[in-house]
């Protein structure tokens, strides 16, 4: 291993791109420790700590850690990269939905780079009504004994939501240069910074209460626990279903000459962390309406509801695993067109061995697809629901972002973009004649 990073720094070009992204990655955590004015942090932080026990705690803790803890300490990337995200998807299910815009995208280099203005007027959209919402609850908590903004006037508001809204698109620039001058997808290393730094204060956090409560197998547990879910996730997002695909013979030189056997690769996830990120959604509505309304403690079933909704609880995880595999089915769907695939094979003569082409490779591609699908949305749901089990069987033991660690949405990014990293330094090492990370053999994706 020592050799293989000996290499690494060898190659000035990649020695340089790696410099260049932890540099942008400091700037990046140097802007997450700079709060907005007009905010008393000490009144923020007790605000937050009495807020954790409920189901607003919930959601903000969640945001948080991809936030790399900038929302609890409401700096200028309070947000962090998220709302650049939401407008992503939102604009990737549109282009398959609206005509116009996958015309747009069909442009080339041009298209796509309108697209992606869009994307970034629609996530300074998002960033505006989010950026209002966070304030707000902020500053509807001041009370004679907690004062958090001592100035609630029009021009705190003005300059926070300007700050919060200027710092995202920061960031969103910080990603774009990451990627063209740096190694890996900035984006994507922004968000894996932002949950990697809570990592080593959590393992010390569920350590000492481990210690506390002088239960060491469950230590070896969680260990043995943490690295198969792990496992899990790389197997879930390197997962792929190789659909032998022969074309016919073509002319060549006055020769007919058969072409070599190609594959057309169908992920076992096609959605990633999309279906998670949608289930989370619906699933904090609730949660959130239900925070801001006084319950009454006589009314056996709104106390029983709050409770249902809680993370960690039975009905809360078997209607989170529901909307997975529902969003999974539906993001499939539109990902990846059965149909389509099939009239492009036959317009270049192309076949699988054994179907007809035409309705019957439609077909067989459409049940391949749901069982694919339903193995995937199954194995991705027992992933996300792995931390709220955690919490449930060991409240005490483990804390809340040690537990969001061992699966959801923030092990499925990290697992996600260490792995295209990776690929990425040992594509340019092999160029280079380098043994890459895996000697003898490449960083293949789990063929099922």
């Amino acid at each position: 291993m020592a050799d293989i990073i000996r290499n690494i720094f060898k190659v000035k070009e990649l020695r340089n791109k790696l410099m260049f992204t932890f540099f942008i990655l400091v700037i990046y955590r140097i802007g997450a420790h700079i709060p907005i004015p007009g905010i008393n942090i000490t009144a923020l932080n007790k605000f937050f700590e009495n807020l954790s026990q409920g189901a607003a705690g919930g959601f903000l803790n969640f945001f948080d850690l991809f936030a790399g803890g900038a929302l609890k300490r409401f700096t200028v990337f309070a947000l962090g990269i998220m709302p650049y995200i939401s407008a992503s998807i939102i604009f990737q299910l549109l282009v398959s939905v609206v005509p116009s815009l996958e015309k747009i995208q069909k442009e080339g280099p041009e298209g796509q780079k309108k697209i992606k203005n869009y994307t970034n007027y629609l996530a300074i959209v998002i960033c505006l009504f989010q950026s209002i919402g966070v304030i707000s609850v902020v500053v509807n908590a001041n009370s004679d004994s907690l004062v958090i903004v001592p100035n609630t006037g029009v021009l705190f508001y003005v300059t926070a939501i300007m700050s919060v809204t200027t710092g995202t698109m920061v960031l969103v620039w910080l990603g774009n240069v990451i990627t063209e001058r740096g190694i890996g997808n900035g984006i994507s290393l922004i968000i894996f910074c932002g949950i990697v730094v809570r990592f080593p204060a959590s393992i010390i956090d569920t350590g000492r209460r481990i210690v506390n409560r002088s239960e060491p197998i469950l230590g070896i547990l969680l260990v043995f626990l943490f690295f198969g879910v792990i496992a899990a996730a790389i197997l879930l997002t390197l997962g792929r279903r190789n659909i032998p695909i022969q074309y016919g013979k073509r002319q060549i030189g006055g020769r007919s000459v058969a072409t070599n056997q190609q594959f057309l690769p169908i992920p076992l996830n096609v959605g990633n962390v999309i279906p998670i990120i949608f289930a989370v959604a619906i699933m904090q509505f609730p949660q959130i309406l239900l925070s801001y309304i006084k319950v009454d403690q006589s009314n056996s079933f709104m106390v029983k509801l709050q409770t249902w909704l809680s993370p960690g609880q039975i009905p809360y995880m078997i209607s989170y695993a529901l909307l997975i595999i529902m969003f999974c089915y539906f993001y499939a769907t539109i990902a990846f067109n059965p149909e389509k695939v099939s009239d492009n094979l036959k317009k270049y003569q192309g076949f699988i061995p054994g179907i007809r082409p035409g309705t019957a490779t439609t077909e067989y591609l459409f049940g391949l697809l749901n069982r694919l699908t339903l193995s995937g949305s199954l194995f991705l749901a027992l992933i996300a629901v792995t931390p709220d089990l955690i919490i449930k069987l060991w409240p005490e033991a483990v804390s809340r972002e040690m537990a969001y660690m061992f699966g959801g949405t923030t092990l499925l990014i990290a697992v996600g973009v260490a792995l295209d990293t990776l690929k990425q330094i040992e594509s340019q090492l092999m160029m280079r004649h380098y043994d890459g990370f895996f000697k003898n053999t490449k960083l293949k994706s789990r063929k099922f």
